[in-house]
């Protein structure tokens, strides 16, 4: 994980956590987006230092992993701009898990 400003004092998931839409859990991160026909859930995990997609089905009860390929380049743009000014490097949006 990328290590936030000593100076500035804030933990760099904390800092993901107070961007907007993002959530914290234990050691991770998530934000959901709806398109026009699709839905996410993004996730960043803190000890992996990596994020996940998954594409949400129908009632929102079912989530699949999705290969970033699928996912629409806006939104990854998207959280790779949430993930630099929360200080975490935003090449790890990109790193296979």
């Amino acid at each position: 994980m990328t290590e936030a400003d000593p100076d500035s004092g804030v933990d760099p998931l904390d800092a993901l956590g107070a961007q907007e839409g993002w959530q914290v859990e234990g050691f991770a991160a998530r934000v959901h987006y709806r398109g026009a026909d699709d839905r996410y859930s993004i996730e960043y995990y803190a000890p992996s230092d990596c994020v996940l997609y998954w594409k949400v089905r129908g009632d929102g009860e079912v989530a699949v992993p999705v290969g970033r390929e699928t996912v629409p380049d806006p939104l990854r743009k998207r959280v790779r701009q949430d993930l630099r000014e929360a200080d975490i490097d935003p090449a790890v949006e990109a790193r296979v898990v």
